[in-house]
């Protein structure tokens, strides 16, 4: 197939981008290569992917209208896997103009292409920060997400109407994965992992909200990985079972799903920071601090809905996936 890619200079995006290639797939991958983030980071990724045969790189913002637009009319691609946007809970407080820009706007430029292109399937990151004030755990699709508390999780909700509103008018199927907490080698500088791996390499203290006492389904990018393709291989259909006068929010009478990927396994957060500890063989320093504006104290995904449509759902135990991490840190920047 044929599949553009965006975010391809993202964490998520390069594993994606090289398993899809590894298959034989063409990959157009796109990203703005914004400064969110250490860009040479980013360079680092798509040098990874430049060195295999059938990927090629655009350089693209998703708000540019016209630009998005004519990529789409010249490439005619089979299917997308839209994993670009502006992420991060904490940035969206600072920066909400980014979340609007790029998550909003970028991601109707996608819808438009996918549209006025006949693209076979499309599918999109969306997040499990959508659950926002949600207290019913496991976090289920089928669970309503109308409380969302960070301006971050209002856009990844708005992309899930977003794209069911065009899979009703223009029968373009679509799947929505609300990812959970995703880690592993090559990821984002702005996540836990990586922000505590730096600081006790380097003696310093941890930033630890809630005074610890968070929970989180930590999910290998591996894992997210196989579930992204898999779901990619198997366009969004009608459910024959839907009921407009019970409406499910994970299914619809048009080809529209959306699914939770997640381990499964909820970890305490201190118990996060000894799996790093026991990978670096050093000690912590912690600094303990309230629970910050938009965070959600846990997060536990429901993963039967995707297990039954795909035959998958992530297995990888967080002490492995984090001496994996660990392992690539030392190596990468040499410590």
């Amino acid at each position: 197939m044929k599949v553009l890619l965006t975010g391809a200079a993202g964490f998520i995006g390069m594993a994606t981008a090289l398993r899809l290639l590894a298959r034989g797939d063409e990959v157009v991958g796109l990203d703005n290569l914004n400064d969110y983030y250490d860009v040479a980071l980013k360079q680092a990724r798509l040098a990874q992917l430049s060195a295999q045969p059938g990927f090629r790189f655009v350089k693209l913002d998703l708000a540019d209208r016209p630009g998005m637009a004519a990529l789409f009319d010249a490439e005619r691609f089979d299917r997308v896997v839209h994993l670009a946007g502006q992420a991060g809970v904490r940035y969206s407080l600072k920066n909400p103009n980014a979340y609007i820009d790029s998550n909003i706007v970028g991601f109707m430029n996608v819808l438009e292409g996918c549209r006025h292109s006949a693209v076979q399937h499309l599918v999109y990151a969306s997040s499990s920060s959508v659950y926002g004030g949600n207290s019913r755990m496991p976090f289920s699709e089928h669970d309503g997400v109308d409380h969302p508390v960070s301006l971050y999780a209002a856009t990844k909700k708005a992309n899930e109407l977003m794209a069911h509103t065009y899979s009703h008018l223009f029968r373009l199927p679509t799947t929505g994965l609300r990812f959970f907490t995703v880690y592993g080698p090559w990821g984002r500088p702005d996540m836990a992992l990586f922000l505590f791996t730096k600081a006790i390499l380097e003696g310093r203290p941890i930033d630890v909200f809630n005074e610890g006492r968070m929970q989180r389904d930590f999910t290998y990018v591996d894992d997210i990985v196989e579930g992204v393709v898999r779901v990619l291989d198997k366009a969004a259909e009608p459910d024959p079972a839907y009921r407009a006068d019970q409406p499910d929010p994970a299914t619809a009478l048009a080809p529209f799903r959306v699914f939770n990927i997640g381990n499964q396994r909820p970890v305490p957060l201190l118990d996060f920071i000894a799996c790093i500890e026991d990978a670096l063989g050093l000690k912590a320093q912690l600094n303990l601090l309230p629970l910050q504006a938009g965070d959600v104290p846990a997060s536990h995904a429901d993963v039967q809905a995707l297990r039954d449509w795909v035959g998958c759902a992530p297995a990888t135990d967080l002490r492995t996936g984090v001496a994996r991490f660990v392992a690539w840190y030392r190596s990468y920047y040499r410590v």
